[in-house]
């Protein structure tokens, strides 16, 4: 057998000023999530975002609510893709509006979890 030792470089612990503008960048992309449900561009701009300062969240519980957020916008937008598809054989329109209450329950479930500074369950 090899019994090789792997050495894991630690994460260091981000100081109080990172983890508050986390906190922050975490609400403001929960918000730009909110309004792409009537604005969609916003959706764009806050996965962007999500992978852009995701390395930034590595060891801190806003790491959670960043998977959680991209897998909100993923999903999502394939359910709505998938909506606008079946629209012509009216299923779609069922598809759309259970696509828009999930991702309302997802947006709100994040944000309330957040509010309480807790990590996601991802």
């Amino acid at each position: 057998m090899n019994d090789e030792v792997i050495e894991v470089t630690p994460v260091p612990a981000p100081d109080a000023a990172k983890l508050e503008s986390l906190k922050q960048l975490t609400m403001i992309i929960y918000v730009l999530y909110a309004c792409s449900l009537f604005v969609g561009i916003t959706g764009i701009v806050a996965i962007v975002m999500n992978y852009v300062k995701r390395d930034d969240t590595r060891g801190t519980i806003y790491e959670s609510h960043f998977t959680w957020q991209i897998r909100t916008f993923w999903w999502g937008l394939l359910w709505a893709v998938l909506g606008f598809i079946t629209t012509f054989i009216l299923v779609g329109f069922a598809v759309l509006f259970a696509n828009f209450v999930w991702c309302i329950y997802r947006i709100v479930k994040g944000f309330l979890n957040w509010n309480d500074g807790k990590p996601m369950v991802v």
